[in-house]
């Protein structure tokens, strides 16, 4: 143990997946580490994502890994780097949790949930000296540069680690309200990320239709094919599919007030198939019935059918409508709809070692800071190597001054 940094007294803010493997970090180095979490328990964000079976990471290949995160990508690029796919799964074996590798690629700890996981981990926490304080809402620093918080708390830190996430499910704890505390800093608007969008539906439709998956499609934007899923809502639509397309459906919808999406509801069919089923004629048949023998579409494919040919859609062969739907998107979901964040405070704010360079000992690290990435288990990925970086930003700092 550094015998120097053992005299050091750490804080980390936020007791997310970025937050607590900074403190880990920093608590195996010998600092003496404190978590301050604003909610009643820490990592709720992740044991939400249990439910789902807790999507840790990818598989892929580092370079088609690391291209996901877009425009961030090079500069997440040492981090990853740093602390890869294959770390993470043995870091989670560390804590007895073992990991597969699932038919699209997606690495899930066998146990499809998080809680196991997260109980090893703060048990690991805890036996690293790693102390942690709950209903601590964190309001900025005072004065003599301390932390300050709601309850009336005061903490002097000789280094602080922030990881109080973006903005999406503020229920959960981040509600991005930690922008008002960072004057002078720049910031991109937090904006929804993974997420759904406005379509306007039909009343009727709206009606007969909301909740219902549309399974195996494909969806076409700008001459992206993307297969998967999505869920009619009474708003407009959601799901993987759609997802997978929503950093480039919003910023389509900010330059041009809206996007056009088109679905194909039968990608496994090519359109000459299709003609020979759906466009010859329907003998009496109601258009519904009609669709539903001939091209073996359920419902809520038929009530899309319907959508497209009652505004407008009436002189386009029935084949090309199965094959492209189209659909005029006009808004993101809001932030706490979102599966997760885009924006944040603008890299160029950061050193190597994430220490904001307005803010000497100030490290930051997670959803706070402006990347954004697709679901797949490349937004924990990046949570957690980013918490580890600031966390070896902030030993290198400590040990340097």
């Amino acid at each position: 143990m550094n015998s120097t940094l053992s005299s050091k007294q750490v804080a980390v803010i936020g007791g997310g997946p970025a937050g607590l493997i900074a403190a880990e970090t920093m608590a195996r180095a010998g600092l003496r580490v404190h978590v301050f979490e604003r909610m009643p328990s820490v990592a709720r964000k992740l044991l939400m994502a249990g439910r789902g079976g807790l999507n840790i990471t990818h598989s892929e290949p580092p370079g088609t890994f690391c291209a996901r995160y877009g425009d961030a990508a090079d500069w997440l690029a040492p981090h990853l780097k740093a602390f890869p796919p294959s770390a993470l799964v043995d870091w989670c074996a560390a804590l007895g949790q073992e990991t597969f590798v699932g038919s699209s690629g997606r690495v899930f700890p066998k146990a499809m949930k998080a809680s196991p996981l997260l109980r090893a981990w703060l048990n690991r926490l805890d036996g690293l000296g790693v102390r942690v304080s709950l209903r601590s809402d964190w309001h900025g620093w005072d004065a003599d540069g301390a932390l300050t918080f709601a309850n009336g708390n005061t903490f002097r830190a000789d280094a602080t680690v922030l990881a109080l996430g973006g903005a999406s499910w503020p229920r959960l704890g981040a509600d991005g309200g930690w922008t008002a505390l960072l004057p002078g800093i720049d910031i991109v608007p937090l904006r929804p990320a993974n997420c759904g969008f406005r379509v306007g539906w039909s009343e009727i439709f709206r009606k007969q239709h909301a909740g219902a998956p549309l399974k195996r499609i494909a969806l076409k934007f700008n001459g992206e094919v993307l297969r998967g899923e999505a869920v009619i809502t009474s708003e407009g639509i959601e799901g993987g599919a759609i997802y997978a397309l929503s950093a480039k459906l919003r910023e389509a919808i900010a330059r041009a007030g809206e996007a056009k999406v088109f679905i194909d509801l039968r990608p496994d069919m090519t359109l000459d198939e299709l003609s020979e089923k759906v466009d010859g004629p329907r003998r009496g048949a109601t258009l519904s019935n009609f669709l539903r023998k001939s091209a073996n579409l359920p419902p809520v494919s038929i009530g899309l059918m319907q959508e497209a040919l009652h505004s407008g859609a009436d002189s386009v062969k029935l084949s090309a409508l199965v094959k492209a739907i189209p659909l005029r998107l006009t808004a993101p979901f809001g932030l706490a709809r979102a599966i997760s964040t885009a924006g944040g405070i603008a890299l160029t704010e950061l050193d190597d070692g994430l220490m904001l360079h307005k803010r000497p000992g100030i490290f930051v690290a997670g959803e706070m800071l402006d990347w954004e990435a697709p679901t797949g288990g490349y937004l924990l990925q990046a949570c957690f190597a980013t918490g580890l970086a600031a966390g070896h930003g902030a030993i290198h700092w400590l040990n340097s001054n």
